[in-house]
């Protein structure tokens, strides 16, 4: 007896049960495995608990603020290790998957990606977690774009660029030649649309799009005005124009932003040619675009610029402005008995200068910086889309937008876990 137990707790007799110098390996081999960041199955390592990045963002604000965007740089999202942006997600504390947007902010020559967007309603002063993670490559389904837009080369080179909200067109070079109905200008023309679905590819298919189908049409005539934010530069006293855009570039194309870039040949500033270069972002909920002109002038230049931005001029417009906010709106009627709508343009309050005018535009002119770029935004309601129906409303709303510029969300990252 004593010799067979031994050779039991030696593992000698195979057909017994499992021996007690076996549990006692299992057991380690538990405990070890437990401590272990991954299982090893043949050669390849599979993750058991994967890096998770806690975005914690504040609205600061005594107002409810909604699509808000928020952005998380490659640089806070680099301890994820994702192969490109494209393959990170994000989910809000309720663990529901967020919709997301890996966007290239630089246009560099490798197109590489430079942070990840996604959007989120805010009530007064409330708190939002959210986590990032790597998971499999993201690919949209049509009905998840809620901004857009292309260079039309058959429609005589426009530029059209929409979100839910509004959708817009520029003129390119074509335009100018074109011998049905030649136009040369810079304006930014409006398109009126009552849909939150992506319109304007199906209205340059059909070409019918000044008859309002049920989506809304095209009702404005920009023409050689400003329209919703085209700009000039001022000097002398009056506006110095460049004519339609040469060349287009597109860095982010939804489902969440558009972001593109519009190039202009040098046109004459009071004896000096100046340059310029046009970007360009609208996201998904707002109606308002957010413009950078880049300007480039000649080395003569010794005086700084002058930002002059436009809204087309029409009878019985209701125009109000505040130079400490930096912001002009106005109410009007529309062509075609279409009802009404509502336009606005917005700067940096320290760019702001004042409000003028000139045969054509209500004005807003603003500050360049020393690094001859200036910024503003821009944009329109309109009254049948039902988001704003009369002058208060839209007015209140540019307040706020304003508001909301000098009090981001502010968003903080940082490895779960990491004590941070």
């Amino acid at each position: 007896m004593d010799s067979q137990f031994r050779e039991r707790q030696s593992g000698a007799d195979f057909g017994g049960a499992i021996f007690p110098s076996m549990v006692t390996i299992l057991l380690l081999m538990n405990a070890f495995l437990k401590k272990s960041a991954c299982w090893i199955v043949g050669s390849v390592p599979l993750t058991c608990a994967a890096a998770q990045l806690e975005i914690q963002a504040v609205n600061r604000l005594p107002l409810a603020r909604s699509s808000q965007t928020l952005e998380i740089s490659a640089a806070q999202l680099a301890p994820l290790k994702a192969k490109d942006l494209n393959f990170i997600h994000v989910k809000d504390s309720a663990g529901k998957e967020v919709l997301c947007q890996a966007i290239d902010l630089d246009g560099d020559a490798l197109r590489t990606f430079d942070a990840v967007i996604f959007q989120a309603d805010f009530a007064a002063g409330e708190t939002h977690t959210f986590t990032a993670s790597v998971g499999a490559k993201q690919v949209y389904a049509k009905e998840q774009y809620k901004a857009f837009g292309r260079f039309v080369r058959e429609r005589f080179d426009d530029f059209v660029w929409e979100n839910d909200r509004i959708a817009h067109r520029t003129y390119g070079q074509a335009l100018e030649t074109w011998q049905g109905e030649p136009l040369t200008s810079s304006t930014i023309d409006i398109w009126s649309k009552r849909s939150p679905r992506m319109v304007v590819n199906d209205w340059y298919l059909a070409d019918d799009y000044h008859v309002d189908h049920g989506e809304g049409a095209d009702y404005y005539s920009a023409g050689a005005t400003r329209g919703c934010g085209g700009t000039g530069l001022w000097a002398n006293g009056q506006l110095w124009l460049s004519r339609n855009f040469t060349s287009s570039k597109v860095l982010a194309n939804g489902p969440i932003r558009v972001l593109f870039e519009l190039g202009y040949a040098p046109f004459p500033v009071n004896g000096v040619n100046v340059a310029e270069t046009k970007r360009i972002s609208l996201d998904a909920g707002q109606q308002l675009d957010h413009f950078e002109n880049h300007y480039q002038p000649a080395a003569e230049q010794a005086t700084p610029l002058t930002l002059a931005v436009g809204l087309k001029k029409t009878a019985g417009e209701k125009i109000e402005s505040d130079a400490k906010q930096g912001w002009l709106v106005k109410w009007e009627k529309m062509e075609k008995n279409a009802g009404n709508q509502g336009l606005a343009v917005i700067t940096r309050p320290q760019d702001f200068e004042k409000q003028a005018e000139d045969s054509l535009n209500q004005l807003v002119l603003a500050k360049v910086g020393a690094d001859h770029v200036a910024t503003y935004w821009a944009g329109f309601c309109w009254d049948k889309a039902g988001q704003f129906t009369d002058s208060e409303g839209w007015k209140h709303y540019v307040k706020e937008f304003a508001q909301g510029l000098a009090s981001p969300i502010e968003v903080k990252a940082a490895l779960q876990g990491s004590g941070n």
